[in-house]
């Protein structure tokens, strides 16, 4: 088993490896950038040419060679009309791209192998810092989220599968196939129209996972203002997985319970319990387990997205989305790099349960 883990550890370098060179890559080709973000402002601001030589003294080549510089940094950013060639350098130098391509790819791997990820571009704020700021409202969803959904979808999916066909089989698929079919950030708006003063009932909060002043309250009172305030927010997100998770269960222990070694220890004189979760849990949880590497991620970060937009809740989500129509690479490396190295992990932890779900299972007898 040992050896098996230090595989997969070693192979998680040329994976973060690939994911951030693909990556690059793709935002080398993009159009736009930090530069042309700030170009556009200042354009926009109609701050005027500051390229204008002052002075007599110089002759009509210098002047050429003056427009011919000017002539191919305006080529090369849109919006460096009348702009200084001298200042557009010093802003390429500021946001790194001085350099050429694989120069800048080269430092960020060696920062990154550090875990030095610098500096926002916009916010003049650390991304380790800008990461924990944001952390905790995505760690809020995404631990809930996975939480509620595996602890309902469950135990609910077994019972399906146990009175499969059944009329309470078929009232909750019929309920579980609307709520999956009803996108997540409708079914918010919903809510909010419902119960967060849209049109009827003021029951929820809108905005944020706490309210003002929540550090002076009672410890009691703050975990109920906590769950005041993510109820909304874990509901909405919690619809689609909810129905996804509870459906792939009832398959899965349906395909076991027609199996021979069911009927066996039925054979045996064992109870439907015994049955139930001596002999059929473990094997029909395989499939649950392997799925839930990317139900976390997926609620962790880009679940979150429309969620966090939505009811106001500053998170890794709405960061990285913000950080990628901004052009601020560092964010989005940053991010991208640590989820990445996360759900690696998590995948790893993912098949280190299959063991102990199901002992039978070796890793260390297969070939890699």
């Amino acid at each position: 088993m040992a050896a098996y883990i230090a595989r997969r550890i070693l192979l998680m370098f040329p994976t973060l490896l690939g994911i951030l060179f693909v990556s690059f890559i793709v935002v080398q080709f993009a159009p736009g950038g930090p530069v042309e973000r700030v170009l556009a402002q200042l354009s926009g601001a109609d701050t005027g040419g500051t390229s204008r030589i002052s002075g007599g003294g110089g002759d009509m080549g210098s002047r050429g060679q003056v427009g011919a510089s000017a002539d191919a940094v305006s080529s090369k950013y849109r919006g460096a009309q009348g702009l200084d060639p001298d200042f557009i350098k010093k802003l390429e130098a500021q946001f790194g791209f001085d350099k050429p391509a694989h120069e800048r790819f080269a430092l960020m791997l060696w920062n990154f192998a550090r875990f030095d990820f610098g500096k926002s571009y916009f916010r003049d704020v650390n991304v380790i810092e800008l990461i924990k700021e944001k952390l905790p409202v995505s760690m809020s969803l995404g631990i809930w989220m996975t939480l509620l959904t595996y602890l309902i979808s469950i135990p609910l999916g077994i019972r399906k599968a146990v009175m499969d066909g059944s009329r309470f089989d078929t009232w909750t698929s019929g309920i579980i196939i609307v709520g999956f079919a009803i996108p997540g950030f409708l079914f918010a708006i919903l809510l909010i129209i419902l119960f967060a003063g849209g049109s009827f009932f003021n029951i929820f909060p809108l905005r944020g996972l706490t309210s003002d002043g929540w550090a002076q309250f009672p410890w009691y009172w703050k975990i109920i203002d906590y769950f005041w305030h993510i109820t909304l927010p874990l509901i909405s997100m919690a619809l689609g997985a909810f129905a996804t998770m509870t459906l792939l269960t009832k398959n899965s222990f349906l395909d076991e319970i027609r199996k021979q070694y069911v009927m066996t220890a039925r054979a045996k004189g064992c109870s439907e319990w015994q049955v139930l979760y001596n002999h059929i849990f473990r094997n029909a949880m395989l499939i649950v387990i392997a799925g839930f590497p990317s139900a976390f991620i997926h609620a962790f970060f880009s679940g979150s997205l429309l969620i966090e937009t939505i009811f106001s809740l500053d998170g890794l989500g709405l960061l990285g989305f913000e950080s990628i129509l901004n052009r601020d690479y560092p964010v989005v490396f940053g991010t991208l790099f640590i989820f990445s190295l996360v759900g690696l992990v998590v995948n790893l932890v993912s098949d280190l349960a299959y063991m102990w779900v199901d002992p039978r299972i070796d890793f260390e007898a297969r070939e890699v």
